[in-house]
């Protein structure tokens, strides 16, 4: 197309350098002045939008008064996936690395696809892939509803959890907007749903009896050998690295959204055990007898509960310490209790300030408060600088970092201060 891109950012971060080295110039404050001429023209220029970008933001008031083209970055993806064969997966939980993992099978298949990734996939090094037009994939994200922008062949629901009541309300409320997705599908599409949902389409599960199912489940080196059941016939011996329950139905439902698509399952099951992750999804850092360190994106009590669940089963019998940053301050305050219970599993809970992200602070909603909830008296209230001296006075056996602020910025700070000692 040979158009210049610029954008914007709060911080800098390795996708935006990434970015930076392809020639796109990104500046980190938000500042008019920032905008070069040749992005000051409204004829030749487009503005695309995310719902991180506050409506006080100087820059969109900018473009918004002087009568520029702009859309939502869900309006593009809607443009962009049109007359493809789109596969779009939603879901509170688990859609990034289902997107991921279905990226990766439809890839290892030779289908030529353009897929939108919500997280850095481990296969690709990136957040995106291109190696055509033809079909996409995409990652249907409800904040803000952004995903009733997409029209998709195939769509999958992985979980209605409530979250982002600050946009919804209630949790009816976004059930609702659920609803509303699903009617989106194309008239011959097919809607596959986690079993038990209030949805009609094809059912996945683990041992559910669902229409795909996950039967015959037992661990071995690390990660799970098992057998999926799917309206036909049953895939026997299949392979799948990645440690949790929850991420053995994100592998599922891939599976089950790229059958549609593709008739050969066992190159889709052996595909599976090809898959080699998300970045910050129980990400090991470390991995010794000694030591464990994990790093996941978890940022919602029943996230919190996936990982538990995963480092338990992995690592049973272990003390482990969670060094955990909440996520806005509405999310913490609409689940307070919930968060304290999750984290009180842990054998030692480090909090951190809640990260505000697009927010202002919310009177009464702050680290201690939550802290206070927290039933298992090993809690204390952290800075980031305190981190690895509290870790040390812990001793843990298995080190987790939580939150989808920037507690990733202090994961090298971590492995590398305890990759010493061991």
């Amino acid at each position: 197309m040979d158009k210049n891109v610029a954008g914007y950012d709060q911080v800098s971060s390795p996708l935006t350098a990434e970015l930076t080295d392809l020639g796109i110039a990104i500046h980190y404050r938000d500042d008019v002045m920032q905008i070069t001429g040749e992005f000051r023209n409204p004829n030749s220029t487009l503005v695309v939008y995310t719902p991180a970008i506050p409506k006080e933001s100087k820059e969109l008031q900018f473009f918004q008064t002087q009568d520029f083209s702009i859309k939502k970055r869900s309006e593009v993806l809607g443009l962009i996936t049109e007359g493809t064969y789109c596969h779009a997966v939603a879901g509170t939980h688990g859609k990034t690395t289902t997107s991921c993992i279905l990226a990766h099978l439809l890839h290892e298949l030779k289908v030529p696809l353009t897929a939108f990734l919500g997280g850095v996939s481990e296969n690709f090094n990136s957040n995106f892939l291109w190696t055509g037009t033809s079909t996409s994939v995409v990652e249907a994200d409800e904040y803000d509803r952004s995903f009733l922008q997409l029209s998709p062949t195939v769509a999958c629901i992985t979980s209605m959890d409530a979250d982002h009541l600050d946009i919804y309300g209630s949790d009816t409320e976004l059930k609702k907007t659920f609803g509303e997705f699903a009617s989106k599908l194309q008239p011959d599409g097919t809607m596959l749903v986690k079993k038990g949902l209030p949805l009609e389409g094809l059912t996945f599960g683990l041992e559910e009896d669902a229409d795909y199912d996950i039967q015959e489940v037992r661990l071995e080196n690390g990660g799970y050998r098992f057998s999926i059941k799917t309206p036909e016939t049953i895939v026997r011996d299949v392979w799948f690295s990645r440690p949790g329950k929850h991420n053995l139905l994100n592998g599922l439902a891939a599976f089950a959204m790229a059958s549609q698509q593709v008739d050969d399952l066992a190159g889709l099951a052996d595909a599976l055990g090809t898959f080699q992750g998300v970045k910050r999804r129980f990400t090991y850092h470390i991995k010794q007898d000694n030591l464990i360190f994990i790093d996941d994106y978890a940022h919602h009590p029943t996230e919190i509960d996936a990982v538990y669940q995963a480092v338990t089963e992995m690592h049973p019998h272990k003390k482990t310490a969670v060094v955990f940053q909440p996520h806005l301050f509405s999310r913490t305050k609409d689940f307070g209790p919930e968060f304290a219970q999750s984290l009180s599993q842990f054998d030692a809970i480090l909090l951190l300030e809640i990260y505000p992200a697009r927010e202002k602070p919310m009177e009464g909603v702050h680290s201690q408060w939550l802290l206070d909830m927290v039933e298992n008296p090993n809690k204390k209230k952290i800075s980031k600088e305190k981190i690895i001296e509290e870790l040390r006075a812990q001793s843990p056996e298995v080190i987790i970092t939580m939150g989808a602020g920037d507690i990733g910025l202090e994961v090298h700070k971590i492995k590398n201060a305890f990759d010493h000692e061991n």
